[in-house]
């Protein structure tokens, strides 16, 4: 039986911010978020903690930076990207405060927006 693979969409102002990423670290967290919308999970993702269940974050280091890209998987029939950014500091692992922010009120907004 054939895998059902989910389309993947793009909030336009995640998208944006994807496009900035060095093109092989696009690749590679291209190559996740498709793993994703397969129903799998690449080695590079885990959950992203405090913003409930089905929310995503593909972890990338690439060279002395580190990238991330954040989707959700429950919200509709679509893998949602929600936000990316290149994380400043790489001392801590974890995921800055506004980041977590803004990945709140856009999933806020997308959940109006597809009711």
């Amino acid at each position: 039986m054939a895998r059902r693979t989910r389309p993947i969409s793009w909030i336009k102002a995640a998208r944006k911010a994807f496009e900035t990423f060095p093109r092989d670290a696009q690749d590679e967290c291209l190559r996740a978020l498709t793993i994703a919308a397969e129903g799998e999970r690449a080695d590079i993702v885990k959950p992203l903690q405090g913003l409930g269940s089905g929310i995503w974050e593909v972890v990338l280091r690439h060279r002395n930076d580190a990238f991330r890209v954040v989707y959700a998987v429950q919200i509709d029939a679509d893998l949602w990207v929600v936000h990316a950014f290149q994380k400043k500091s790489i001392s801590g692992i974890k995921t800055p405060q506004h980041e977590i922010d803004v990945v709140r009120e856009r999933l806020k907004r997308l959940k109006e927006a597809l009711a």
